[in-house]
């Protein structure tokens, strides 16, 4: 109990030789779970250089033949780790008389190490004060502080995404975590700066900061409605705790509040920090059975007509829908137009087995979807190249009965971070589309 108070709670100080250990010894069970679970779906070991590089295409050839799902439960295994490496870097930074911000640069690639290191050895400093008991929350001029908390979260976290979305043009580790973190400690400590606060208040103005961020997005055209709810959940998990720290530095340290103003500068870095990455690649098969011959099947899978227009709530939202298919040529160097609500994909054909096998490479692609706004026209980068699918495939199988199996096969990069997170999100979209095709494609041969 003593141990899991001190990594997850935040009264105690952490000396050099806690803070050392703790990391050491948290950092190999982290490692060899993680490649344990690499090892069980690809075969291979995933080894210590490999998995403490911060480069996003050395885990990614890492991580390929890994599931989504899977990718994405490393991610949320991922959690609790960080809190306790930023909660004990912070108070480790107060205890060697450092200020607790520089605990920011855990979220900065290649310097969290040497913070690691660096914290690691410095001595504690006697003067250094670190409350274990907080004081009691007080209800006076709550609001004031409330607004005073959600301007600097927003003066913060409104330039870094612009500076990260249309200058950098990277949805990166920093811009998806680093970013709302800072905010939700910048307003957590400006919000009990002058009076303490409860830690239930404290989330509120986090996350009122965080939906106010958005809506700042949505009203200026930077970003749509579809995306902007999917991003939340994970904003908002990552500034919630980034809340609770700062709340804790306002109530337990002795930071001057002028310190917020090092998140000016804390938070971009997070963001310029990082090089852009090749992302890795993944696929979603789907199936179904046509009570139908493989020849007749066949002939539905090369073009087919138009769909009716679609139902389902995802594709009526914006997400670009098929809509009717047609080929040119025969064969091997044919090709294909898939015809979406948004616009064409172009597939030249690389495998043609007549009744078995249709594989294709995508050339072009049309948006993905078709973000809801107040305004006409809205096209945020993430919708340029950030999706792309390569290459697909219909494989059919002749079944007893005159049953055939159909299969799609879409192979594709999600280039934004998490990867895992966005990659799964975009497996459903993916899913749908093929169960929309195949099923129309069932109905015809049938």
């Amino acid at each position: 109990m003593k141990i899991l108070a001190l990594w997850f709670g935040l009264s105690q100080r952490v000396g050099r030789r806690a803070y050392f250990l703790s990391g050491a010894g948290l950092m190999l069970v982290k490692y060899l779970v993680d490649a344990a679970v690499v090892r069980q779906f690809t075969g291979h070991w995933w080894s210590p250089l490999d998995y403490l590089s911060p480069l996003g295409s050395v885990r990614a050839t890492a991580l390929r033949g890994v599931p989504p799902g899977v990718v994405l439960g490393l991610a949320i295994w991922t959690l609790p780790f960080m809190w306790i490496g930023v909660s004990m870097s912070l108070r480790r930074a107060v205890d060697a008389g450092r200020s607790a911000w520089v605990a920011l640069l855990f979220f900065v690639p290649y310097a969290k190490y040497l913070l690691m290191l660096v914290l690691s050895v410095l001595p504690s400093v006697p003067q250094a004060t670190w409350r274990v008991r907080l004081p009691t929350p007080q209800l006076d001029e709550r609001l004031k502080s409330a607004l005073l908390g959600i301007g600097a979260a927003l003066a913060i976290t409104i330039p870094t995404v612009l500076l990260g979305v249309y200058f950098k043009r990277s949805y990166s580790f920093g811009l998806f975590l680093g970013t709302p973190f800072t905010a939700g400690w910048v307003s957590g400590q400006v919000f009990n700066a002058r009076h303490a606060r409860g830690a239930g208040d404290t989330i509120r103005v986090a996350l009122l900061a965080t939906v106010l961020a958005g809506g700042v997005l949505l009203a200026f055209a930077a970003e749509g409605a579809f995306c902007l709810a999917l991003a939340f959940p994970l904003a908002a998990l990552v500034a919630i705790p980034g809340a609770l720290l700062g709340r804790s530095v306002a109530l337990r340290g002795s930071e001057p509040s002028s310190g917020v103003g090092m998140a000016a500068l804390a938070a971009p870095l997070l963001v310029l920090a990082e090089p852009r990455l090749p992302p890795p690649t993944y696929e979603v098969v789907s199936v179904v059975e046509v009570a139908a011959p493989v020849e007749r099947v066949w002939a539905s899978v090369v073009t087919f007509p138009q769909l009716p227009p679609p139902t389902e709530w995802l594709f009526r939202i914006g997400v670009a829908a098929p809509e009717r298919a047609r080929i040119e040529g025969i064969g091997v160097g044919a090709v294909r137009y898939c015809d979406f609500t948004t616009g064409s994909f172009v597939e030249p054909i690389t495998a043609w087995q007549d009744g078995r096998l249709l594989s294709f490479d995508i050339a072009r692609q049309a948006p993905p979807m078709r973000e809801w706004s107040p305004y006409r026209d809205v096209n945020p980068p993430h919708l340029d190249g950030y999706f792309r699918a390569t290459h697909g495939e219909f494989r059919l199988e002749p079944l007893p009965g005159g049953r055939t199996r159909l299969e799609g096969r879409t192979s594709y990069t999600v280039n934004m971070f998490p990867q895992g997170y966005w990659a799964t999100a975009a497996g459903w979209i993916v899913q749908a589309i093929h169960l929309r095709v195949l099923r129309h494609i069932k109905a015809l041969a049938e």
